[in-house]
């Protein structure tokens, strides 16, 4: 389970600002908790280092989609499929420089083979990116469910396909999307 966001801008950190609650959580053995942060590359580099690979990876994301509501969740299935060359080596480079990016981290998580079989994103409308250590009330109120969502997916994952977009490299970024 990993979270993946900047810190200090509201909504939009829904991640880092969950991630000490997320740790505090009783979770079972095999299941952990983690920053992803830091950088695609580092991200992979520690996915290889792994003596048992994660049979399901779980994201806790905030991105800013103009079709929802500020606190809306969605979640989403990685199913793969990379962008075009142009498109990954972009990532590359913003990865490079320093953008914190879920798409990033899943196209070259996903150039790398890092990824198991199952990767969800929880995904939390966040509204405009303004500065701000606290959730807005919008999203503060869906809090325990998020939680809930994130453990239940960690844990057990979903047989729902109902509740379940798909995402795609290659459609990460049409703009249908808003991604």
């Amino acid at each position: 389970m990993g979270t993946v966001g900047y810190a200090i801008l509201s909504n939009h950190s829904i991640g880092p600002i969950l991630l000490p609650h997320l740790k505090k959580m009783d979770w079972p053995n095999g299941v952990s908790v983690d920053e992803l942060n830091w950088g695609p590359i580092a991200v992979v580099q520690q996915f290889e280092a792994l003596e048992i690979a994660y049979d399901r990876v779980v994201l806790l994301v905030a991105i800013e989609r103009s079709h929802r509501k500020i606190g809306e969740i969605n979640i989403f299935q990685w199913k793969g499929e990379l962008p075009d060359e142009k498109q990954i080596q972009a990532c590359i480079g913003d990865a490079a420089t320093g953008v914190i990016s879920v798409e990033n981290l899943l196209v070259i998580g996903e150039y790398f083979k890092i990824w198991p079989k199952e990767v969800f994103l929880v995904d939390v409308e966040p509204g405009p990116e303004v500065a701000g250590e606290n959730l807005t009330t919008e999203v503060a109120e869906n809090v325990p469910d998020i939680l809930k969502l994130v453990q239940h997916l960690a844990v057990e994952g979903t047989d729902d396909t109902d509740l379940v977009d798909i995402l795609r490299g290659n459609e990460l970024f049409n703009e249908e999307l808003n991604v």
